[in-house]
């Protein structure tokens, strides 16, 4: 009977990279700790994966709730940031149906405005300038098990458990230019939370994962995720002295049908992904941006033998700023409603290559076996 490698790589989410909520809302990269990333689906004992994923995305639409503040591109005062992630991924198969995993992050962020370097005009100075990050993000490591054993059906579901560990600087400080009384000195001072590295927070993860074959070529993916910060803050003040910085909770959600081709695979689906604005476990108090976006995702990936790669752009078509817990306080304080806005992108570019040792075969006659890579 005739055999072929399964190159597979599925979904790890993002909000997310968001995020997988991609701006302001200030998810960092992906959370999950799914295994399905790379070539890791379903590992035979010791059998192991080496992924690299890419993300890039530029955030500068604001949203306050769901409505677009369009006058802010208009008058040239909005927010952009330029946010740069890659991950490197090892996963292994404990068991054939255990598996654990590593992600080591670098991160890059450029963020551009005016109203940090003097005030929007025409009240403020109106100089834009630049303040930027770089370095280790969050690491995340988990472990997971699959329901069924491997091949005795066209349809399996894992669920994982990790931690999201606060290695990520959460404290980075750039040059803000046009400050003082006369706006006259430049002082160096905390960058904004969405550019910040990590969070500060140890992140408990719980995710769910898993694959139905409709036939040997069509079949749906699904991934979902969330991750609590029992953490409230992380003690460092947002540069305006007001607060600190919250250590929030991120979740995300997704499906997607995919097209097994050969060693040509598409897949159309849907992603949401964000921040709340209460936290399952711990206070919500803090600075934070919270909202969820909601994404079409194209892509297409290449599998044969052990190596495989993908493409995928998820493009936004519903963002919203909620109401975050300050705001719900000061709106009850004062009896005027608040909130805040935040800036998100209008697309996502994910790609991402991965490499499988062991040499995990299956029986080509299996129903609704894969052969597709997504990413995060």
């Amino acid at each position: 009977m005739k055999k072929f490698y399964i190159t597979s790589a599925i979904l790890t989410i993002l909000f997310l990279n968001l995020g997988y909520s991609q701006g302001c809302v200030a998810i960092r990269g992906n959370s999950s700790c799914n295994s399905l990333s790379g070539n890791g689906f379903e590992l035979q004992s010791k059998e192991f994966t080496v992924s690299l994923n890419g993300r890039y995305f530029e955030s500068f639409r604001h949203f306050r709730g769901a409505e677009e503040e369009h006058e802010r591109i208009e008058k040239g005062t909005q927010v952009i940031n330029d946010s740069y992630f890659v991950d490197l991924s090892v996963g292994l198969g404990i068991t054939d149906r255990l598996y654990a995993n590593i992600t080591l992050p670098y991160v890059h962020n450029l963020r551009s405005s005016m109203y940090e370097h003097g005030g929007n005009p025409p009240s403020g100075l109106g100089e834009r300038h630049e303040t930027s990050s770089k370095g280790l993000g969050d690491v995340r490591l988990g472990v997971g098990y699959w329901m069924l054993p491997q091949g005795k059906r066209n349809f399996n579901y894992a669920i994982g458990l990790g931690l999201k560990l606060p290695t990520g600087k959460y404290d980075y400080t750039d040059i803000f230019y046009n400050q003082g009384a006369d706006k006259s000195q430049d002082v160096e001072g905390v960058v904004d939370q969405s550019i910040q590295l990590g969070d500060g927070g140890l992140g408990i993860n719980l995710d769910f994962q898993g694959y139905h074959g409709l036939s040997s070529r069509f079949g749906v993916l699904t991934s979902a995720f969330y991750m609590s910060n029992p953490k409230s803050t992380n003690g460092v003040l947002t540069r305006n002295k007001r607060s600190e910085f919250s250590c929030p909770d991120q979740f995300g959600v997704r499906l997607a049908a995919y097209a097994n081709m050969g060693a040509i695979s598409t897949f159309i689906g849907g992603r949401a992904e964000g921040v709340p604005a209460t936290d399952l476990i711990g206070s919500s108090e803090g600075y934070r941006r919270p909202g969820y976006a909601v994404s079409v995702e194209p892509g297409i990936s290449y599998g044969k033998g052990p190596i495989s790669a993908f493409v995928s752009v998820p493009i936004a078509v519903y963002r919203n700023r909620i109401q975050s817990f300050e705001d719900k306080i000061t709106t009850a304080e004062t009896g005027k409603f608040t909130q805040g806005d935040a800036a998100f992108a209008d697309y996502l570019v994910n790609v991402g290559v991965s490499y499988r040792f062991g040499g995990h075969k299956m029986n080509s006659d299996q129903k609704g076996s894969l052969n597709i890579q997504m990413g995060e």
